[in-house]
């Protein structure tokens, strides 16, 4: 099987097809170094990824079993520097207790406590995919080595990084898209004005309105239109929402 069939092979097309996909992925990546696959839609939530029957693919498919500390570690989504880093680097990166290494620097990474780094990352190193997804979600996928000595992945991250992103994102994607049920987007949902966004720019980093109407040369009573107006388009209850929804459709970015 060549490679684009391979990455078509761990795309999920329905529910049924979750089980077959997940080998598939298992064993494109077994054929590169031997590894056990952690995988997660979403580091936001507690759930296990799952097949159409409900089977925990992590113990069906990927090799762990229920006494495995990461199945049962609540708040591993938040202590662990492997999910933390997911949420400042999008591109692969291997990870150990001396540090990140990622393509490209990043200077976010640096100021990742790494600290008792075997006990809160469960591994004493890993290469780890994050997979950025719509509306802000973040999911991920490590890759461990069996012989708990294996400190150093550079050979393996500088060979098969691209490869592992790919399979990596193709899988988690099309899983999202089939099994997580997202909420309706509104049918206007595109629609803000350019004063609008302006508007919500300014409120997403603590202006108030009446700062606001300073800043654009408009009365209190027009900037709290526009983000009303912004509000009702994307659904939102309050300003707060209106805001958390603007900036997970792209129209605040993180230099507003």
């Amino acid at each position: 099987m060549n490679f684009p069939d391979k990455i078509d092979a761990v795309r999920i097309r329905d529910r049924a097809d979750v089980r077959r996909a997940a080998i598939a992925f298992r064993e494109a990546v077994h054929e590169m170094f031997d590894c056990r696959i952690a995988a997660c839609d979403n580091i936001a939530l507690k759930q296990r990824m799952c097949d159409g029957d409900g089977a925990n693919l992590a113990t069906q498919v990927f090799g762990w079993t229920d006494r495995d500390k990461w199945l049962c570690t609540p708040y591993l989504a938040l202590g662990s520097p492997l999910t933390t880093a997911c949420r400042f680097e999008p591109e692969p990166f291997w990870v150990n207790a001396e540090g990140f290494r990622t393509r490209l620097p990043n200077s976010w990474l640096n100021e990742i406590d790494l600290s008792d780094f075997e006990r809160r990352a469960l591994t004493r190193a890993a290469i780890v995919v994050p997979v950025h997804l719509p509306f802000g979600q973040i999911g991920s996928v490590s890759f461990t080595f069996p012989d708990p000595m294996k400190l150093d992945l550079s050979a393996e991250y500088d060979a098969y990084a691209d490869m592992l992103s790919l399979y990596s994102r193709t899988f988690i994607t099309s899983y999202q898209r089939v099994m997580v049920k997202l909420g309706g987007i509104p049918a206007n949902w595109s629609l803000l004005s350019k004063r609008e966004v302006e508007c919500l720019s300014w409120a997403a980093v603590g202006k108030t309105d009446i700062e606001i109407s300073m800043i654009i040369a408009r009365s209190r009573a027009t900037v709290r239109f526009h983000i009303m107006n912004a509000g009702a388009k994307l659904n939102a209850v309050n300003r707060s929402q209106t805001v958390f929804k603007a900036a997970q459709l792209g129209y605040i970015g993180l230099n507003s």
